[in-house]
């Protein structure tokens, strides 16, 4: 595992403190609470307490769902608006239903950085992705996505940073956020430079191109050559970056290949979506909660994703999800990779070998949770029913405030899926 260099644990402490003193206050109401009790046992006996006691927790549960609902606030029949009665249409007691896809790892493997890092992280991040030299990313990483690449980049502390697909080099920019001195060697077939003349962009001076007349596919790179350049003789100290569409199982087996452990992919897309075959839809299988879906039109989950198509975009119904003979694998069955332009049809047994495959050379899988729940961030895209929990949970508005994250544009969070990090090794044998 690369050392992690976070500087983040001595710094902005006032979050958990402000955590202690909402507890301290919940401890307080507690003991009045209990004070009450103790009078009331003494006047009444035991049962009048009892019936206190439970119209009470009655009272504190309709004032926690009453102020839950009031977080989002937005003009009528916007998919905000709809987003405030949620409870009402049962889509809230549908969450997990569908379930979220993991990869299992051979050594069942954890990371290192906790929830609390991870809160520190967006309180120090948001000042710095603000000075984000590329406003609009329309069609690259959203805010999400680059603090996920900023901290693990930041937390991993990698002696060579690899990026595949670069577009205008907003994440080149992330990256020497999170790692000033570090070298980056970026594998894009358009070099950033060219999108400057259109407006802007980034280009790194601590950054070798493989770009333009000189791009490479990362498959065929002599690495063995690079990393004797570069002076880099450990490869367990190099994190490598893909945003470039192609199929993850193939750039697994190429990094894995090549001798790289550390991984980052940015689109990890769910079953029934995406434009290349993803290790997040090759270990979605029948043994996972929601796996082996069902494309029976008549199902209870033809009729959750019906009704869940109706508020996220990349939510997909049972005709979006399941191809010819009830094929839901891939894309309705198929393999994409080269940016769309290959479909190989898959059947599921070769499938399933995939997944063995990938949890064989795994070591960790973590996906980033989303930045916040959708009642604060507005964003319309991913369905929260195949996704972890967000970092930030709905409801949390004065969190979500304190870190900064209310200062944004709500158009940046609409840009997440499922962005993953894994640690790999050749298999046991």
């Amino acid at each position: 595992m690369l050392e992690r260099a976070l500087s983040l644990r001595g710094r902005n402490a006032q979050i958990s403190e402000e955590e202690d003193e909402d507890e301290s206050k919940t401890r307080k109401n507690i003991s009045v609470a209990m004070r009450a009790t103790n009078h009331i046992t003494y006047k009444f006996g035991v049962i009048w307490p009892c019936l206190f006691l439970l119209f009470l927790l009655l009272l504190i549960f309709s004032l926690i769902v009453r102020s839950r609902n009031l977080v989002c606030v937005s003009s009528y029949g916007s998919p905000y608006s709809r987003m405030s009665v949620v409870g009402m249409d049962g889509l809230d007691s549908d969450f997990g239903t569908l379930g979220v896809p993991w990869c299992r790892s051979k050594s069942e493997r954890a990371v290192e950085w906790t929830s609390k890092d991870l809160l520190k992280g967006l309180e120090e991040f948001v000042p710095i992705y603000e000075t984000r030299p590329i406003k609009n990313n329309m069609y690259g990483m959203g805010f999400d996505h680059s603090f996920g690449l900023w901290f693990m980049a930041r937390w991993l502390k990698p002696d060579l940073m690899i990026e595949s697909g670069a577009f205008k080099g907003h994440s080149t920019w992330v990256l020497r956020q999170a790692n000033p001195e570090t070298p980056i060697l970026s594998l894009t077939p358009r070099h950033p430079e060219k999108y400057l003349k259109k407006g802007p962009a980034y280009v790194d001076a601590n950054c070798t191109y493989f770009a333009g007349k000189d791009f490479v596919d990362f498959g065929n790179v002599n690495w063995r050559s690079v990393m004797k350049k570069h002076g880099v003789s450990d490869l367990s100290r190099v994190l490598i970056f893909f945003d470039d569409h192609q199929n993850e199982l193939k750039r697994l087996k190429q990094a894995l290949k090549a001798g790289f452990r550390h991984l980052i992919f940015e689109d990890n897309y769910d079953t029934g979506t995406g434009d290349h075959y993803s290790l997040r839809q090759i270990c979605d299988q029948f043994y996972i909660r929601g796996g082996g879906h069902s494309c029976f039109k008549d199902s209870d989950e033809a009729r959750i994703r019906t009704k869940r198509k109706k508020f996220w975009e990349k939510a997909v119904d049972i005709d979006e999800l399941c191809g010819p003979g009830e094929a839901w694998w891939g894309v309705k069955g198929y393999m994409r990779d080269d940016f769309n332009h290959s479909n190989k049809a898959i059947s599921f047994s070769e499938h399933f070998k995939n997944s063995r495959f990938v949890e064989s050379v795994l070591d960790v899988y973590w996906e980033l949770p989303p930045v916040a729940g959708p009642s604060l961030t507005h964003q319309t895209r991913y369905d929260p029913a195949r996704a972890s929990g967000p970092i930030v949970e709905d409801g949390r508005f004065g969190l979500f405030q304190r870190l900064g994250l209310s200062r944004l544009e709500t158009s940046v969070f609409n840009g997440y899926t499922q962005m993953v990090y894994v640690q790999i090794s050749e298999p046991s044998s």
